[in-house]
């Protein structure tokens, strides 16, 4: 099985083997290191590879361990953040470009899949947009406007292929589905034949600069390399780029169907948060996937409940023969719309950033990969300015930007001037975490199925907010920049690199040495 950041096992996790990389070969310096082992960074390693780099990825847990392990995989060109937005903030050109963009990437995963010869379970397939009011009927009818002037074929129709009520629908063509790891582990295998290494479990941990590129140190050693690329998802350490993205968490489900009825095509509806629906076919079975009840990293204070309003969802609409599988998965929301794929801000020219994809990380990655790949080789890129990570546009990015960092000074708030009224330990029950006011002190326990105590700090390492529970994946999250820990507070997801501090508890509270 392949191990994720979070509790609850995903359909892609519980389908095949964690990836057993190669001998790694005995090279001194590395042109490029890539930190992260997901879809972003083996996308780009492989085509750094083919052009000629020496190239290392670095994973600190193992390949598709985060959010690739745990996405829903739509390849679509109709993106969440849609073409009106775009081109509201952007400007119609620009919207252009971000869907020409998307079309060359999603070439680029059929290109790769076929001149690699990866068994992943791809096929093309439609994507419906449907309306339920009047009120999304007048929106819809913008958005199919905006998707067409930027270049996404696109038009009216009168059926969906979901059994739900709806009253206008739009249909993308030419979108995509496939299995996300083991695309990810062909592309891997590739890539390694051609002399690139991966080491896994791995974190990077700091970067110095020298006169021939970057130190990168980890928890396994240093590696040189001229250039240094995070594809983490969001860049660990502290950077302008936190304050620009926003932290969600969204909930799937992989679930059989009694009529045996599964939509071959793409589906959404309109609804804030909005719901998704595809099938795909697993070791000979098919599972339609749905998904939503998005929410803000930490700020759910009952997971579960997340869970439980998706599946009466489904159960609405479909005949459900069995709920196969569930969980969850974290992206982070760009504050203007649109990724941040380039130099690092506030970093030496040789440091890039990928993150920022939104929903859309299937297809955001290999525009990333795409971008990336032009810059480290050639210094430029047609997209650059388009997703420089240095932009500022106030105009379309200055309300979530404050709205967002509103919420993390709320969070430093409540941690130096409010203590809430929790229970006792020895209230948990057995699967239960909180943090709670224990002999003047606050600590973030967990009691196990077997009732052990485990105790942390519940400051977050990456910039001291308190983290919350998560009662479906079992985590540690925090509100502030999206960190999650397991319950012994080890990290799942950055941007912190270090663990949650452990506690002893015994008459009063002590932090443990290390």
């Amino acid at each position: 099985m392949i191990q994720r950041d979070g509790r609850c096992t995903s359909l892609w996790q519980d389908s095949g083997h964690s990836y057993k990389p190669a001998p790694l070969r005995n090279v001194q310096q590395y042109d490029v290191i890539i930190a992260g082992g997901g879809i972003t960074g083996i996308s780009t390693a492989l085509l750094l590879a083919e052009r000629g780099k020496r190239c290392l990825v670095l994973e600190a847990r193992e390949l598709c361990f985060g959010t690739t392990g745990g996405t829903t995989a739509h390849i679509n060109t109709l993106l969440d953040t849609p073409y009106t937005t775009i081109a509201k903030n952007f400007g119609k050109e620009n919207a252009k470009a971000v869907a020409q963009s998307v079309k060359e990437a999603l070439q680029l995963i059929k290109s790769n899949i076929s001149r690699l010869g990866i068994d992943c379970g791809f096929s093309e397939a439609d994507a419906y947009l449907f309306a339920q009011n009047d009120a999304q009927d007048k929106e819809l009818e913008q958005l199919l406007a905006a998707t067409k002037e930027a270049g996404v074929e696109a038009d009216l129709v009168n059926d969906i292929p979901v059994p739900i009520p709806f009253t206008t629908a739009m249909r993308a063509k030419e979108q995509a589905k496939f299995h996300p790891v083991k695309y990810v582990f062909g592309l891997a295998r590739a890539f390694e034949a051609m002399g690139g290494g991966i080491i896994q479990q791995t974190r990077v941990t700091g970067v110095e600069n020298n006169d021939d590129g970057v130190i990168v140190e980890t928890d396994q050693g240093r590696f040189a390399a001229t250039d240094l690329i995070y594809a983490t998802h969001i860049p660990p350490g502290v950077n302008l780029l936190h304050l620009r993205c926003v932290p969600y968490r969204s909930y799937a489900m992989a679930v059989q169907l009694e009529d045996g009825a599964y939509p071959e095509d793409l589906s959404y509806d309109m609804e804030d948060p909005y719901h998704y629906y595809r099938t795909q076919i697993v070791k000979g079975q098919p599972y339609l996937i749905a998904g939503g009840k998005d929410h803000k990293t930490g700020e759910a204070e009952n997971a579960n409940a997340h869970f439980l309003q998706l599946e009466s969802h489904i159960r609405k609409y479909f005949p459900v023969k069995e709920i196969s599988y569930k969980w969850s998965s974290q992206y982070f929301e760009p504050a203007d719309g649109i990724p941040y794929i380039g130099h690092l801000p506030g970093q030496q020219e040789h440091i890039y950033v990928a993150t920022g994809f939104g929903g859309n990380g299937m297809i955001y990655s290999s525009v990333a990969a795409i971008l990336l790949r032009d810059l480290v080789c050639t210094g430029i890129a047609q997209y650059e300015k388009l997703f420089d990570p240095n932009r500022l546009k106030p105009v379309a990015g200055f309300t979530n930007f404050i709205s967002h960092n509103a919420d993390v000074v709320k969070q430093f708030a409540m941690k130096l001037f409010t203590r809430e009224d929790l229970d006792l330990l020895a209230e948990l029950a057995p699967g239960e975490g909180r943090v709670v006011s224990y002999e003047g002190d606050k600590v973030a326990v967990y009691k196990d199925e077997n009732g052990a105590i485990q105790a942390v700090s519940p400051t977050c390492t990456h910039l001291q907010c308190d983290v919350k529970w998560n009662n479906a994946e079992l985590s540690w999250d925090c509100p502030c920049h999206g960190a999650r820990y397991d319950a012994s507070g080890k990290v799942l997801n950055g941007p912190a690199s270090m663990n949650l501090e452990e506690v002893m508890i015994n008459k009063g509270v002590e932090h443990s040495k290390k």
